[in-house]
């Protein structure tokens, strides 16, 4: 009995040989696809990094060029008028030397005693220009004795000579020793003058009158004269007193004779004195750039002791605008100041510049930098010149604040 198959195609039939055109294909395709995921995949990881690589180089970069504030320089004027240091001076002072050897018999006045001119201070014992004193006067009249003796033997000569009784030599004689004695009657005159002004030294007096700020003697010491490095005394004049004050050059050209000022002396609590300008001295010091100014002030009430310190106020009408910085912008390197400018390239150019008066939290600028350029705040002790910054987007101005200025 013969088998019968069906009509379909069997295990081994070409429908089911596999082809080989279409399973190449198939593999390009799952190699075409396995490549597009590896390089979906590759570039799903690279790129990011890529990006965050490029980021953290800009993020150093950016971090490499340093951001400042900067602030400009300002012309203003000191709110409350400028405060300015100065002495206190009596009118007039003078240390009291000896001008006698001896040793000191009494004083009469102490520290803080209030003298007249020409009053006894002290008398010196003097037992050496004593005895010169008097033997120069025995010798003043023993010559004044010869002197009368040969007057009196010159005129007898002179009248003989007319009378043919003597020759011409003795009258000549007797006219020298008129001359010879009359000579030495002089010079012992003027020694005798001398040793009389010398003992008027014995006594101490004031040479006016004032206060005695000094006394460096006591009974029985030996007193040297001519001694410049020992006073005896030391007087002051106290009414009216000078006060001297330095005005920098800017303001100098602001005070003339006649003006009057506040003088404060002591706490800032304490009373203000008017101070009238006596003179100035026309000139500018070479090493402080300022003006020496002279004060007088009353004193009648001896409520001002001199040598204190005191402080002069000068109102805001005799004040010029000056140029001011914050002192957070000064840079302390070396023997001058500097300030770090930052130029139109935004490259920074280290300054030397100079200083005038410190107004608590800024300072006067004299020179080195305009009212135009840029100045770094709190500049870092890293920066030298040529380095680029960036600066920030808020910047300051300086300005006075108000109130009273530091002294």
């Amino acid at each position: 009995m013969s088998t019968t198959y069906p009509s379909s195609a069997g295990p081994d039939s070409d429908e089911h040989k596999t082809d080989p055109v279409r399973t190449r294909g198939r593999h390009r395709f799952i190699l075409l696809s396995g490549g597009a995921l590896l390089l979906i995949a590759w570039v799903s990881g690279f790129v990011p990094q890529f990006r965050q690589r490029q980021i953290a180089i800009a993020d150093t970069q950016e971090l490499a060029i340093p951001s400042v504030a900067v602030v400009s320089p300002t012309f203003t004027t000191p709110n409350s008028g400028l405060d300015l240091p100065a002495q206190v001076d009596p009118w007039q002072e003078a240390p009291i030397y000896a001008r006698v050897n001896g040793y000191l018999k009494s004083w009469l006045v102490d520290i803080g005693a209030h003298v007249q001119k020409d009053q006894l201070l002290a008398e010196i014992d003097t037992p050496d220009l004593d005895q010169q004193l008097a033997q120069a006067q025995s010798q003043e009249v023993l010559a004044q004795k010869s002197l009368a003796l040969a007057k009196d033997t010159n005129a007898r000569y002179q009248e003989l000579l007319k009378q043919g009784v003597v020759s011409q030599l003795d009258a000549d004689t007797q006219a020298t020793s008129q001359a010879t004695n009359q000579a030495n009657a002089d010079a012992f005159a003027a020694n005798l003058r001398y040793l009389q002004q010398e003992v008027a030294f014995k006594r101490v007096t004031a040479p006016f009158a004032g206060i005695i700020t000094a006394r460096n003697v006591n009974v029985g010491d030996l007193i040297t004269a001519n001694n410049t490095s020992f006073a005896m005394f030391h007087v002051q004049q106290t009414d009216p007193l000078r006060v001297y004050f330095r005005v920098p050059q800017e303001e100098a050209a602001n005070i003339t004779a006649g003006q009057t000022f506040a003088i404060q002396v002591g706490a800032e609590s304490a009373k203000a004195y008017p101070g009238k300008v006596t003179s100035t001295s026309d000139a500018v010091s070479p090493d402080s750039r300022t003006m020496l100014v002279e004060l007088q002030v009353d004193n009648s009430k001896n409520e001002i002791l001199p040598g204190s310190y005191a402080t002069i106020r000068l109102p805001t009408t005799v004040l010029g605008n000056i140029l001011v910085l914050p002192d957070n912008t000064l840079i302390f390197r070396g023997k001058s100041l500097q300030v770090a400018v930052v130029d139109a390239n935004n490259v920074v150019q280290l300054r030397d510049i100079k200083v005038g008066r410190d107004f608590g939290i800024q300072s006067e600028v004299l020179s080195g930098v305009a009212e135009s350029d840029k100045v770094i705040v709190n500049p870092s002790d890293s920066l030298t010149t040529g380095t680029t910054v960036r600066i920030a987007a808020k910047t300051a101005t300086a300005s006075l604040s108000p109130g009273v200025p530091k002294k």
